[in-house]
């Protein structure tokens, strides 16, 4: 008998990489404020070039094994997929509208194939959008892409839709698993490909109980925040640990109460702004009223206030900074703290198959962000 002595022992592999986040929030919201200004300026279509901002701080403050992600989308090619959709939506709207002058009961008739087609093209939107950002995403000087078929994935998406709609939303998780399959089955980053191994049976045993509490939160909307955080805390742990590009794999330890604070901030927000505005058009209407010697009760028994111009601006103005403010508390607290609080549960898994990684791929046309934004199903 021969006995072959063991080697030395082999290292351990490296461990796990925590995700980190740099960004101040203080920049941020300079940023989101800056940006709601001149969106106000330019009649809203900064928001183009605003997004780009946003997710250019966003990713260049995402640090995985000590070096930041890139973006490299360009406003203006927002703006460019923006208009082309426009130009493909816009013949819809006006044919749906010219069938309603025409008659009442076809117009009826006709809403039914109408949402059906903004469905099937909000899911083609969303697809070619997520394409569209993942070919500006660049990590290590390597960019991410994407292939695969915008209407495969739309056909799918209705179809199991359909499914969700007949069961009560019990074939959700089922839902989310197989689109959420093919769209990591075309995902690459270089010449690594991606891959979803998350089950809709673990997504299900994970909040199955939120099921049976959504009656509850829909009579009694206080519980609805809770309920709705805790959904996404969920889908977010269960998205994220279900990754792979490779053997690079991602681990959530996202908590299920880790966002409902997130929520009840917005909430509170929205309560103040709302008696921010109300309290600014009770002054308009005092304004208005005294520069016309005209009794409160008085003016709004005759409905004079429906023919005031001066009111009707004032009105306007206060609305867009009531629309503006809303939206900077939405952008600090459900995109930057909800980026940074999901970024910071995190943990990346065999960092090291990435390092020989070839680039590939092919940058996708803004088309499919343009499309989401018009049909308002833009993700970010």
């Amino acid at each position: 008998m021969s006995w072959t002595p063991l080697g030395p022992p082999q290292p351990p592999g490296p461990p796990p990489m925590p995700v980190a986040f740099s960004g101040a929030r203080r920049d941020f919201f300079h940023l989101v404020a800056r940006g709601a200004g001149l969106e106000l300026v330019t009649v809203g279509f900064y928001r183009f070039w605003l997004a780009t901002d946003m997710r250019r701080h966003l990713w260049s403050n995402t640090h995985i094994d000590g070096d930041a992600a890139e973006y490299t989308g360009r406003g203006k090619e927002l703006l460019i997929g923006f208009l082309i959709a426009l130009a493909v939506l816009v013949p819809v709207y006006l044919g749906y509208f010219l069938v309603g002058l025409e008659a009442e009961h076809v117009r009826a008739f006709a809403s039914i194939p109408l949402v059906a087609f903004f469905y099937l093209f909000g899911q083609f939107a969303i697809y070619r959008a997520r394409r569209y950002r993942l070919t500006r995403t660049v990590w290590r000087g390597v960019r991410f892409w994407m292939s695969g078929s915008g209407w495969v994935y739309a056909l799918q998406a209705s179809l199991w839709g359909v499914l969700v709609g007949a069961t009560l939303g019990l074939a959700l998780p089922w839902r989310e698993a197989a689109l959420e399959r093919y769209k990591m089955r075309h995902s690459y980053y270089g010449d690594l490909q991606g891959s979803f191994v998350g089950r809709g049976w673990d997504f299900f045993k994970r909040g199955w109980w939120l099921w049976l509490l959504t009656p509850l939160a829909l009579y009694a909307t206080i519980f609805l925040p809770f309920i709705y955080a805790a959904f996404k805390a969920i889908e977010w742990r269960w998205w994220l640990s279900g990754i792979r590009f490779g053997e690079v794999r991602l681990e959530s330890t996202l908590r299920r109460s880790k966002l409902i604070g997130l929520y009840w901030k917005v909430i509170g927000w929205i309560a103040l702004l709302g008696v921010a505005f109300a309290a600014y058009l009770a002054l308009c209407v005092v304004l208005v009223t005294s520069m016309d010697a005209t009794p409160v009760a008085v003016f709004f028994k005759t409905e004079a206030f429906a023919r005031s111009i001066p009111l009707i601006v004032l009105a306007g103005i206060g609305y867009l900074a009531f629309a503006l403010g809303l939206n900077v508390v939405i952008r600090v607290y459900l995109m930057r703290d909800l980026w940074v609080r999901v970024l910071s549960s995190t943990i990346v898994h065999d960092i090291q198959a990435a390092a020989n990684v070839t680039a590939r791929g092919e940058l996708a046309n803004a088309l499919g962000e343009g499309f989401a934004d018009g049909l308002d199903v833009a993700g970010f």
